[in-house]
């Protein structure tokens, strides 16, 4: 919800643009799976008038030779495979990509645990219906392009747009805070962190960790002794006191992520973006 309040300034909206060709890679080492699911996205794109582009992988190791940032749009992974699985090619392939798609193909939900720090859109257990997959492909479809949320923030004598999903951290600084992005970029803007959070509209991605200390859970990659580690190896102190409670909040908001999808595909009332609001976050 963007606020109509006079004193705060709101959140703006940016479609991208991009083709209209839904690009799928398929990651499985049985033929027979990717022969079903390379039809199943055939058979979608012809009835719903959705072109689709179909690569087929059968190996994770293949998969990530071939795999490019921005290469897909939607990525479906077997977790169980010889020699490399899916899990640790996930990994691998979000240290390149982290706005497409990806879904897990399983046997089994015990890997979810994992798949919460993949950052999964979805998982399908196997054996998988047309429905089921239809669902996926139909909920991807609704989201590709994204529609992105961005701030302006004063930085130097200029102002910045900044998309909230390229924020990796923001710390304070005397009367400055030095906010972090994707890439390494560094911006520095005259603001407090109350001021930050409240350019966010409550968007439930961004934890206060430590006083002054604000990050993405979409951008931490883990917590050891007492830290939090981010994708780009920056590590920031966790308040101790409520050390527990961070990582357990972390960890809730991508259960819930996953959940929500979940939910979507059951047609039960969810927010269709998954990214939900912040209820219980704390200010510090």
């Amino acid at each position: 919800m963007i606020s109509n309040r006079e004193d705060s300034v709101p959140l703006r909206f940016f479609t991208n643009g991009g083709g209209s060709v839904l690009k799928i890679a398929f990651v499985d080492d049985e033929q027979a799976c990717l022969d079903e699911m390379e039809r199943l996205c055939s058979s979608f794109g012809e009835e719903r008038g959705y072109p689709v582009k179909v690569v087929s992988f059968d190996s994770g190791e293949t998969f990530l030779e071939a795999f490019a940032a921005g290469g897909f749009d939607l990525v479906f992974m077997d977790v169980y495979m010889e020699d490399m699985d899916g899990i640790a090619a996930a990994f691998q392939m979000r240290r390149q990509d982290r706005s497409c798609l990806l879904v897990f193909l399983t046997s089994s939900a015990e890997f979810m645990p994992d798949a919460f720090s993949c950052h999964a859109f979805e998982y399908i257990t196997k054996p998988f219906s047309r429905k089921r997959i239809f669902d996926v492909l139909s909920d991807a479809a609704k989201v590709l392009p994204r529609e992105r949320r961005y701030m302006e923030l004063a930085a130097g004598r200029r102002s910045v747009r900044v998309f909230l999903d390229e924020i990796v951290s923001a710390v304070t600084d005397a009367h400055y805070l030095d906010i972090s992005l994707a890439g390494g970029k560094q911006l520095r803007c005259r603001m407090t962190m109350p001021e930050f959070m409240e350019k966010t509209d409550a968007d439930a991605r961004f934890f206060l960790i430590n006083k002054g200390i604000a990050v993405n859970a979409e951008r931490i990659l883990g917590f050891e002794r007492g830290s939090c580690v981010m994708e780009s190896g920056a590590k920031f102190p966790v308040r101790v006191r409520d050390s527990v409670k961070i990582e357990q909040m972390v960890r809730n908001y991508h259960f819930e992520k996953i959940r929500g999808r979940q939910a979507h595909f059951d047609e039960r009332s969810v927010p269709a973006d998954g990214t939900g609001r912040r209820t219980d976050h704390e200010y510090g």
